[in-house]
């Protein structure tokens, strides 16, 4: 391999690759850790035994538990938001949040975590509150904008104001997400179908 392949911007080697994976190792960790036994519950010694690594090793790459949770909110938080834009520009938003839901089934752990962290997160001296405040307020924020788009197109006969709308959706996707992962039998996929024509009008899905 020459030198010129080596350095190539955009080529991870050595340390900063190790680097990166273990950072990864440690989050993938916590998650499982604090989805278990929440944030107050877990440790990061309890995580650093599960990786079979020192706590100085976790320390090293997270130097407080409040940061590493971030990291793991972050992570379990950053899959399909393109997506989700993508989709609600070109088949409307309630077509863009059901196939938000039908990724998210495949990731319980994630969602689980979430929920569970949303909870205890309410109490305003936890790490994680205002990381979840403005979390729901950019997700409120950019559904509005796509119930708005979609009842200037027709295709929501909802005339509510959008962010009344976009309340109400967030409010009862955390609903039946809580209510899936506490019976996983439940149909989530048919039964925010059904929500959604409620809430926003018989045409709202492409196929209604």
């Amino acid at each position: 391999m020459s030198d010129e392949t080596a350095s190539r911007p955009g080529t991870r080697r050595g340390p900063y690759a190790k680097s990166a994976h273990r950072r990864a190792e440690i989050v993938a960790s916590a998650t499982s850790v604090f989805s278990t036994r929440g944030y107050r519950g877990g440790s990061l010694r309890e995580i650093a035994k599960q990786l079979d690594l020192s706590l100085t090793t976790v320390v090293h790459h997270f130097p407080s538990k409040s940061a590493l949770l971030v990291a793991v909110l972050e992570s379990a938080d950053s899959a399909h938001t393109d997506s989700f834009q993508v989709d609600s520009q070109k088949e409307g938003v309630a077509y863009a949040v059901l196939q938000y839901v039908r990724r998210n089934v495949d990731r319980p752990e994630m969602l689980r975590l979430l929920a569970l962290m949303a909870a205890e997160s309410s109490a305003s001296d936890h790490p994680a509150h205002e990381w979840f405040r403005h979390r729901y307020e950019l997700t409120i924020g950019m559904l509005a904008i796509a119930v708005r788009r979609d009842q200037e197109e027709g295709r929501i006969s909802n005339a509510r104001d959008s962010r009344g709308i976009a309340e109400s959706l967030v409010a009862l996707w955390d609903g039946l997400q809580l209510q899936w992962l506490i019976d996983p039998h439940r149909d989530i996929v048919a039964t925010m179908t059904a929500a959604l024509k409620d809430l926003l009008g018989p045409h709202a899905l492409p196929d209604a």
